[in-house]
């Protein structure tokens, strides 16, 4: 059965005009840089997250994104110690993360937050943003289906995320989050309560975005001009795809962990899957910015 989200969050957005004061659009000198990202690490034993973990240290990457549900099955802190600093945690010095849904298992996601520190931005809000490159790159908290701490149109997380867009103009912007706006996912599928987050970042030309939520790997022709990566398969267990795919899915696979490689370079970028079984289903290709 497909299970969406349902109340306020669901009301159809319509952002406002942007500023009559926008700035230009900058087009940043920058060498190309390379990340990993993924989400939904690591379970609580030894198990997918080795693996992953493995290719994200074989990769040399500069930056390591993760999409939430980094730690089952609450997050406490206890488990970060214990599963995912020697895993994931290697990278910390270059890795920056978003909550998910069993963070907040954990009162406030306490766990997380404690574990990621400084990293892991404001714990009463959980969004942040960083250049990385000629790209700017944006970390938002859809918590625990944006109950806890609001994604709507009126909240103050869209608020800042209007702002920080119209004072970043990079050319190339990277959002990233935990639930995904579109999704064949059985389990899930698309996340209504991200609509605000989706329909602003559009509407300021951003050009990638990165969720998790579903165990499996899926990527979007890019809607509202913007291409969606789904990489829930970081180690956690596979989730069935439906039989047949939303319109707009234009690659998708189930049952291999893995991590998405993406290389930013100024007015493009390179994507590759890269899965811990070989043999398994790849994707890659190569994506312009607006």
């Amino acid at each position: 059965m497909l299970v969406v989200a349902a109340c306020k969050r669901d009301v159809p957005y319509a952002p406002p005009a942007l500023p009559n004061d926008l700035p230009p659009v900058v087009d940043v000198d920058a060498g190309p840089v390379t990340l990993a990202a993924a989400g939904d690490i690591s379970e609580a034993r030894l198990g997918g997250q080795v693996l992953t973990a493995a290719l994200v240290a074989d990769g040399g990457y500069d930056a390591v994104l993760t999409l939430g549900d980094n730690q089952y099955v609450k997050g406490e802190l206890a488990h970060y110690l214990r599963w995912f600093e020697p895993t994931w945690g290697r990278f910390r010095d270059k890795l920056y993360p978003v909550p998910g849904n069993h963070e907040y298992l954990t009162e406030d996601a306490n766990g997380y937050f404690d574990y990621f520190g400084e990293r892991a931005g404001d714990p009463k809000k959980g969004w942040y943003s960083f250049d990385l490159g000629a790209w700017h790159l944006v970390a938002l908290n859809t918590n625990n289906g944006c109950r806890t701490i609001a994604c709507d149109g009126d909240s103050a997380q869209v608020k800042w995320l209007r702002e920080d867009l119209a004072r970043h103009r990079n050319r190339c912007t990277l959002a990233f989050w935990h639930h995904p706006r579109w999704s064949s996912g059985v389990h899930h599928g698309p996340f209504k309560g991200a609509e605000a987050l989706w329909k602003t970042l559009a509407q300021f030309d951003a050009d990638v975005v990165l969720n998790g939520h579903e165990h499996f790997y899926e990527r979007f022709e890019p809607i509202d001009g913007m291409r969606q990566f789904i990489v829930g398969t970081g180690g956690a267990s596979a989730y069935p795809l439906m039989p047949t795919p939303l319109e707009g899915s234009a690659a998708r696979g189930s049952g291999a962990f893995g991590i998405l490689e993406l290389t930013l370079e100024p007015g493009r970028y390179r994507w590759r899957f890269v899965p811990t079984t070989p043999g398994a289903y790849s994707d890659s290709g190569v994506g312009t910015c607006r």
